[in-house]
């Protein structure tokens, strides 16, 4: 790859032939955000390098956070001991294509990248005290046999509603592709009450697959404490709202909610949630 004034260089990575993971800033349950800075802390990953927003994004996205501006960001870590390359990323705004392939650029600079793994939560009509489970879309079929052996869900089968766009990782599985790189989206499934909110099973449970696909030997004890104490705290809701512990209790019956019935849960949930 030739100079290019979109990335920015602060120290080259020293991996071979590594796997990347993909998460953006911007996810359902918080869902790729945690992962890759549960990750990053874990291992002892390094920030090498960034692709610049210009072009990319615009003030007007700029979001403000515990009252700090937080600045569109797309950031590169490596950790040498795993052979992972991690990306972290605002989701462009505008040029997803050019975004997209820079991304790709930008990870085979140094090194050619073994295989791709996105991350993604995607809503779930379920109650938080379902079992999780991860479905998968797959850019080569050999991949399923894998995943399918990890437990994860291979027979998921969508397409981009017509005249909409795809999603970003959706995107990226095509453009891997067309590189001869084997990729891989995983969308944890996120109970629709706490797509605002971090969902820490969930979070886990990917984190899961990832500690055994690539034998990172993780500990979860902290997660574990973070998953009890939010548990608790949506138990103290429900003894608080008698109606949102009934929506509960019908979806772990299986019974559907009205619309205006998701409506309302999904606002006492996250207002409760994140008033805590």
């Amino acid at each position: 790859m030739s100079e290019n004034p979109r990335f920015k260089i602060h120290k080259p990575p020293n991996l071979q032939n590594p796997s990347l993971l993909v998460g953006w800033s911007q996810d359902i349950g918080k869902l790729g955000p945690r992962v890759i800075d549960y990750l990053n802390k874990k291992l002892g990953a390094e920030e090498f390098g960034e692709i610049e927003p210009e072009g990319f994004s615009s003030f007007g996205g700029v979001q403000i956070e515990d009252n700090v501006i937080q600045f569109p960001e797309s950031k590169f870590y490596s950790c040498q001991k795993n052979n992972l390359l991690i990306f972290k990323s605002n989701p462009p705004r505008y040029e997803h294509y050019k975004f997209l392939n820079s991304v790709l650029d930008f990870a085979q600079h140094y090194d050619k990248v073994n295989e791709l793994y996105t991350l993604g939560g995607i809503a779930s009509l379920m109650s938080h005290t379902a079992p999780r489970r991860i479905l998968t879309v797959v850019n080569q079929p050999e991949s399923k046999e894998m995943l399918a052996r990890h437990g994860l869900e291979t027979g998921m089968d969508y397409e981009s509603p017509h005249g909409q766009m795809p999603s970003l990782n959706g995107f990226l599985l095509w453009l891997a592709k067309r590189r001869n790189i084997t990729g891989v989206n995983l969308w944890a499934e996120v109970p629709f009450y706490l797509a605002a909110v971090e969902d820490l099973k969930a979070i886990k449970y990917t984190l899961g697959f990832l500690n055994k696909r690539f034998e990172l030997n993780l500990d979860f004890g902290d997660l574990d404490l973070k998953i009890r104490q939010q548990n608790e705290r949506i138990k103290q809701l429900t003894e608080q709202n008698l109606e949102v512990n009934k929506y509960i209790e019908m979806l772990e019956r299986g019974i559907m909610l009205s619309e205006d019935e998701n409506e309302e849960l999904t606002k006492e949930m996250t207002e409760f949630l994140e008033g805590g």
